[in-house]
């Protein structure tokens, strides 16, 4: 790799890369995500986001310690995150279920522990009614207890986040929720910025990845003549021009994928620049379309959307 990924520094001091490897999928084959984790890790990625609902930590935590035994990287060098799943937000669980992801991933700590959904349910879907203060400060204790470097949240709206950073005792660094060319958040980006949590964007392509079917023929970024052209331009994808976009706009991002050509192509967006013009084009692909809408989640106390 011919170029370093930068980083951003959230507001307790810690770097971040600005890219990461994201490791969802809805169906995997055995194997599939330690070998996307290791290309990402061998193409100078090193920022791996996983979830304890994604039932892949053993696979990433495999693939990570793979490396470090190459030599290729250093723990320290790496910055991992996973997150709490709805099913452990009394205070009392947060700590067990982050104890619980270590050992899958095979490590004594993670840099970033999220609160996945502001929501809380029983593993039997019934709705728990927590409180996220209580989540909160399940979320402190493992902060103070080493297990995390930095705590934050995922998919928690503007009243949501607001309250957790005006009531907190130690404020989240970070907001994870969708943020991409067909649904560009622009006013809530902003808010976060305000209060000093850093964006991090997944779903960070859009419809490029996941046209639905109501918006047949809107699916503008693989479309549009106009993104072709600026791809030409500057001898990169769509895709790239998409990442590039959201980069420029100091919002993280968490592209996926298990193709190893393409892991390598999302992050090789650092050797040119969009004008503010260019800027704009992309900014005018916006649908206010959600990609993610967590509809199983709907009717739940605090659902976000």
């Amino acid at each position: 790799m011919s170029f370093k990924i930068p980083n951003v520094s959230l507001s307790n001091g810690v770097k971040m890369p600005i890219i990461a490897l994201g490791t969802y999928a809805r169906k995997a084959e055995p194997g599939q995500f330690r070998q996307a984790v290791e290309w990402a890790i061998e193409a100078g990625y090193r920022h791996i986001d996983t979830a304890s609902v994604y039932n892949n930590e053993e696979e990433v935590g495999e693939a990570i310690n793979n490396k470090i035994k190459q030599g290729l990287v250093k723990r320290e060098q790496l910055f991992i995150t996973t997150k709490v799943w709805n099913d452990r937000h009394e205070e009392k669980e947060v700590v067990p279920a982050l104890k619980e992801s270590l050992a899958r991933l095979k490590m004594d700590y993670v840099d970033l522990y999220l609160v996945h959904w502001p929501v809380s349910a029983t593993p039997s879907g019934e709705d728990m009614k927590i409180d996220h203060m209580e989540t909160w400060r399940g979320m402190e204790e493992a902060l103070k207890l080493g297990l995390t470097k930095s705590i934050g949240v995922s998919n928690f709206n503007e009243e949501q986040l607001t309250r957790v950073v005006k009531k907190a005792t130690v404020k989240p660094v970070v907001n994870q929720f969708e943020i991409n060319p067909t649904l560009t958040q622009h006013k809530f980006v902003d808010l976060c910025k305000s209060l000093s949590v850093q964006p991090v964007a997944y779903t960070p392509l859009g419809l490029i990845s996941e046209a639905r079917p109501e918006f047949a023929g809107k699916d503008v970024i693989k479309t549009d003549p106009a993104l072709g052209q600026l791809a030409e331009k500057y001898g990169k994808t769509r895709a790239q021009i998409a990442l590039k976009y959201l980069v420029q706009r100091d919002i993280a991002v968490l592209p996926k994928s298990f193709t190893k050509s393409r892991i390598e192509e999302n992050i090789n967006i650092f050797d040119f620049q969009l004008t503010e013009k260019e800027m704009s084009i992309v900014d005018g692909y916006n649908i206010d379309h959600r990609c993610v809408p967590g509809t199983t989640l709907k009717g739940l106390t605090n659902y976000p959307f």
